[in-house]
């Protein structure tokens, strides 16, 4: 049997907000040793921004990140800022639900 060389893989656009968020993630490597750690992390802070997600101050403490030389919650802080610098996030709702 043949190994087949694995499919191409297609790059977000650098002005995409997921190529933001997953720029942001990897400013924190030393951080986030473990790629997949950084990988789902970006992913809870795509979904954040897109209207979906939980902050990143409920989102770093609950997935269980290996994090290494910091405390969760101030890398939540540090990784909040970052984000108020690529976008404004999204406000919680007021609406009153009847």
């Amino acid at each position: 049997m043949a190994t087949l060389p694995p499919p191409n893989t297609k790059e977000f656009p650098k002005s995409s907000l997921e190529k933001k968020v997953y720029n942001i993630v990897e400013l924190f490597i030393e951080h986030l040793p473990i790629m997949n750690d950084r990988n789902r992390l970006a992913f809870g802070l795509y979904k954040y921004l897109s209207g979906e997600g939980d902050p990143p101050e409920v989102l770093v403490p609950g997935s269980k990140l290996r994090i290494e030389g910091t405390t969760g919650n101030e890398l939540a802080k540090k990784i909040a800022e970052e984000l108020k610098k690529i976008t404004k996030a999204p406000e919680e709702s007021t609406e009153e639900i009847t």
